[in-house]
């Protein structure tokens, strides 16, 4: 029987969502940010959660930095990841004074420097996970580097990942590895997976 190619699959797909969000003018993918972090900051799930991991948004991925004054002034812990070797990364708490100080990463992405507080990644309640998009199943398609699939295996918090509605997938194509969310943000709601 012939193996299906999920990386080019995946690969194809990447490309077609990246050039869907870079279509977007300035000004759509503001308006986009803000309900999705309207949402998001609604979600009891966020409520409930006093550490919180958030990715540095960059390119046409929502810019996230804007949500962590609101979560610090909320009084959680907020987190930003720092990529490690062999495609590995960790948990470095940040407060308002960091964020300006931020370095940029192995991936020119900026990531809080040694000097901030590890977090263990059991103390973490909740994980805002990248994604070029969603399925409705909550499973996510990323850039493809695979580094929050690893840091998610075995994580036990809630896991949140936004999608804008011009690319929310009815389902994506699945490996054994790829971690699902539990609730995906949009611009017009939040979508809970069905049980898997």
């Amino acid at each position: 029987m012939e193996q299906h190619d999920w990386k080019e699959e995946k690969r194809s797909l990447r490309l077609k969502i990246r050039a869907t969000l870079s279509a977007m003018s300035p000004q759509e993918r503001c308006a986009s940010d803000q309900a999705l972090f309207k949402e998001f900051l609604a979600l009891p799930q966020v409520a409930a959660a006093k550490t919180i991991l958030v990715y540095y948004g960059v390119g046409t991925e929502p810019d996230t930095k804007e949500l962590l004054f609101p979560l610090l002034s909320a009084g959680k812990q907020v987190a930003l990841p720092r990529i490690l070797p062999d495609r590995q990364m960790e948990a470095r708490l940040v407060g308002a004074s960091d964020i300006e100080g931020l370095i940029a990463g192995q991936l020119a992405i900026p990531e809080p420097s040694e000097d901030c507080p590890l977090l263990r990644r059991e103390g973490i309640d909740l994980i805002l996970v990248p994604a070029l998009c969603c399925d409705r199943g909550g499973y996510r398609l990323g850039q493809g580097g695979g580094y929050y699939d690893r840091y998610l295996s075995g994580y036990e918090g809630a896991t949140v990942a936004f999608c804008r509605d011009i690319v929310l997938q009815e389902r994506l194509p699945r490996e054994g590895h790829d971690q699902p969310v539990e609730y995906v943000v949009t611009e017009s709601g939040g979508l809970v997976p069905p049980e898997r």
